[in-house]
């Protein structure tokens, strides 16, 4: 085989067989076929697409290309959860200790945040000590000892998805639901998982921003999901404004313990048990999803998953006194006021600007090698369909550094839309599920 006759192969319509598949990623991964070839056959692939078998070799190949990990010593079954991202989507920290606590093995391998959204390696970052650099056989301890573990990426790992995203990246080729689907699915069903529920996020806040594509997209990965033997679901969720009431690391952190503590917003709690009720569901822990929710709930009432993410925050060498002491996470010198310069209700938002504006202050990665504030952060004291008056706080803005504060500021005011009514439909957080 040649790399040039199967860019060509791609390039004119063809359907790759797997034995093709798999020469050029592994070419690729070994340094055998150089970048601009295989960034050629990317943008091939963007192009023209791949069909559902290809799509499943690309992953097998990709999950193949390192170290699948095995739990065999660790009883029960292994379930994960990965959503495509947003504002303020916090919720693995969250389900992570409830589906633990709940007599279920949660090994989630997570990414960190890129443009506007945030990433959960970096949210716990925010907790002083955390180490979320932990080898293979520190994962499999911390998952023996508490259930849950919450790690990045190994060199072990799906090394060939690391070294092409990387290339995507720089390629304008990431945004394909075939390149996305082979990513995501690979990196997860090398976890040594049984199960996998997937959160794919809809709307002005997502990469997906139409739900038919975001339909598309958990289609796809429910599909890949089931035919390499996992069970997988996906729930459509809304992203037309942000999930809570806070972003940013430790706001979220904080706010991830208030839900923990049976508190926090309506929105984010409700998500996060009905994420939970379904990995209970599908790891065979209860019956059906509603029996799920309900231990989800107990679990939360009776304080055994605050207990559990104290737990997880020690075994991977974080300060545990931030669950009861949130003034020891990383806090902002500095707070500003955005207000709303007309009076009448709130009747949509441009999401992925909040996201903009925090990684603009400091509190996210415009380029991978940034450094991110961990104090930085946004609240929101207005969600669509309220009521708001000329001057009323819209959102409060935590930051150590004023140098792009005013464009930050008139980024956050002018992604609220106004009317003189409150929307005639309420949209519910969510939208549909497949594979269920």
């Amino acid at each position: 085989m040649r790399a040039v006759d199967l860019i060509r192969k791609k390039r004119d319509s063809g359907e790759l067989s797997r034995e093709e598949i798999e020469f050029l990623v592994s070419g690729y991964t070994r340094g055998d076929i150089p970048d601009y070839q295989m960034a050629a056959w990317l943008m091939a692939v963007w192009i023209r697409g791949m069909n559902r078998s290809e799509l499943v070799a690309l992953t097998e190949v990709m999950l193949y290309s390192g170290q699948v990990l095995t739990h065999a010593d660790i009883p029960g079954k292994k379930v994960d959860k990965h959503s495509t991202g947003g504002v303020g989507d916090k919720t693995s920290l969250i389900l992570a200790p409830i589906v633990a606590a709940g007599g279920l093995t949660v090994p989630m391998i997570s990414g960190r945040g890129l443009g506007h959204t945030g990433g959960t390696l970096d949210k716990l970052e925010a907790i002083p000590g955390f180490n979320v650099n932990l080898s293979l056989e520190e994962f499999r301890h911390v998952l023996r000892e508490c259930g849950m573990a919450l790690i990045g990426q190994t060199a072990e790992i799906a090394p060939a998805d690391k070294k092409i995203y990387a290339l995507r990246d720089v390629t304008s080729t990431v945004e394909n639901i075939g390149l996305i689907c082979a990513s995501i699915m690979s990196k997860k069903l090398a976890e040594g998982i049984d199960a996998l529920v997937l959160d794919v996020k809809t709307g002005s806040g997502a990469f997906m921003k139409k739900e038919e594509e975001s339909v598309r997209l958990a289609e796809v990965m429910v599909e890949t999901g089931k035919r390499m033997g996992k069970k997988v679901v996906a729930l459509i969720t809304g992203m037309d404004e942000p999930l809570g009431r806070m972003a940013g690391h430790s706001n979220e952190v904080f706010e991830s313990v208030e839900v923990l503590k049976g508190r926090g917003p309506a929105d984010l709690r409700d998500l996060s048990l009905d994420l939970s009720a379904w990995m209970f569901f599908l790891g065979e822990r209860t019956e059906s999803v509603e029996e799920g929710r309900r231990l989800a709930e107990t679990m939360v009432a009776t304080g055994q998953a605050l207990e559990k993410f104290r737990e997880g925050i020690r075994l991977q060498g974080g300060d545990e006194r931030v669950v009861d002491a949130p003034e020891r996470l990383p806090q902002a010198r500095f707070r500003a006021e955005v207000v709303s310069s007309v009076s009448g209700y709130i009747t949509a938002t441009n999401c992925e600007q909040f996201g903009t504006a925090l990684a603009m202050l400091g509190g996210g990665r415009e380029k991978k090698e940034d450094k991110i504030d961990h104090a930085v952060g946004l609240e929101f004291h207005k969600r669509i369909g309220d009521s708001v008056e000329k001057g009323e706080k819209l959102v409060t803005i935590y930051y150590n550094n004023d140098v792009k504060l005013a464009e930050a500021k008139t980024l956050i005011a002018g992604s609220y839309v106004s009317g003189q009514s409150a929307p005639s439909e309420k949209r519910v957080l969510i939208r549909s599920i497949i594979g269920a």
